[in-house]
């Protein structure tokens, strides 16, 4: 609420926009975006490096290594569904996974569910659609969260991560059993090696955020509602696709998303082509492929990418079918 506020201050008393305008719009989506996903992520890099330092990454991957691949494409996927977080917030965490070792396809089933499903949109869906429909969003999610990490993990790409962090990786399970020597940090040593790191992936990662805010705030501004609702209608055989392309760019977290998704339901909107595109607003966001394209080459990250669409198209065609 304080953060609307500012950006409502900023855009409309000291720029002098107006917020009917297209131009006030946009402005106002930029800067209260830009100003909530830098103090998210700058709190949650923070307290995940910090956290990370009690918590010997040898240990985790051993930990997690035992488990049976398809078990753990469950446990990460459930866990996604307890962590709060819009997508660009996840990756982080997705990185500290794959540092410490967690199986590739693991940390994808986490990726994908993170931002997708978790329990301030379940709440938001059972107020807003009822609980058909939110069964239906949990369900979906989980299948396309469990299926696209067991698939991406069966295909062994960890040769497919950038360098830096497969380097990280490779150095971890050389030096496991020398780490279990090295003494613990103290408080104020956590605190600086979490402070460093927090500084280090925002510096990397800052431009390209800002970049495709900007050009979600732009479509936030200048795209009507009713263009959603021409291209992406009942009557349209490729509604389901074209919501997913329009989905990509406009970034929000799921809370964000459960009002507009309600709104185009009611205004006679498939619901399927509703959900694909809400899950592609929240687990195929521009923002995100931006900072995971700092973790993953190129064919890795295509891959991700492919599985989480063709995914999400099947998912919406199969539940407009069901349901209309």
């Amino acid at each position: 609420m304080v953060l609307q506020e500012l950006a409502d201050y900023i855009t409309y008393k000291l720029i002098g926009l107006t917020p009917s305008s297209h131009l006030g719009k946009a402005v106002n989506f930029f800067i209260y975006d830009t100003t909530k996903i830098f103090i998210l992520l700058t709190i949650l890099i923070f307290t995940i490096s910090f956290i990370r330092t009690y918590i010997p990454p040898h240990k985790v991957r051993k930990t997690l290594e035992k488990r049976h691949e398809y078990t753990g494409n469950i446990a990460a996927a459930l866990v996604g569904i307890i962590t709060p977080f819009c997508s660009c917030s996840a990756v982080p965490l997705f990185i500290g996974f794959v540092e410490a070792g967690v199986p590739l396809g693991a940390t994808f089933s986490f990726l994908i569910s993170s931002p997708m499903i978790n329990e301030v949109a379940i709440i938001l869906l059972l107020g807003l659609v009822g609980w058909e429909i939110t069964s239906i969003y949990i369900i979906s999610g989980l299948i396309i969260s469990i299926i696209g990490g067991i698939l991406i993990g069966k295909l062994k790409l960890e040769n497919q991560l950038e360098d830096y962090v497969y380097e990280t990786l490779e150095k971890m399970k050389k030096l496991g059993n020398l780490r279990a020597e090295i003494p613990d940090p103290t408080l104020k040593e956590r605190y600086i090696i979490a402070k460093n790191e927090t500084k280090d992936i925002l510096r990397r990662v800052a431009p390209y955020i800002i970049i495709a805010i900007a050009i979600g705030g732009w479509i936030h501004g200048y795209v009507p509602q009713d263009f959603l609702i021409e291209y992406a209608g009942q009557r349209n055989i490729l509604a389901v696709p074209v919501a997913v392309l329009i989905g990509v760019p406009l970034y929000s977290n799921a809370a964000g998303t459960i009002p507009l998704i309600s709104a185009l339901i009611e205004k006679g909107m498939a619901t399927g082509t509703a959900l694909a595109l809400m899950m592609s607003i929240t687990a195929l966001s521009l923002p995100e492929m931006i900072i995971l394209r700092k973790v993953m080459k190129p064919k890795l990250l295509g891959l991700f990418i492919s599985i989480l669409a063709i995914s999400i198209i099947i998912t919406g065609y199969f539940f407009n079918f069901i349901i209309g």
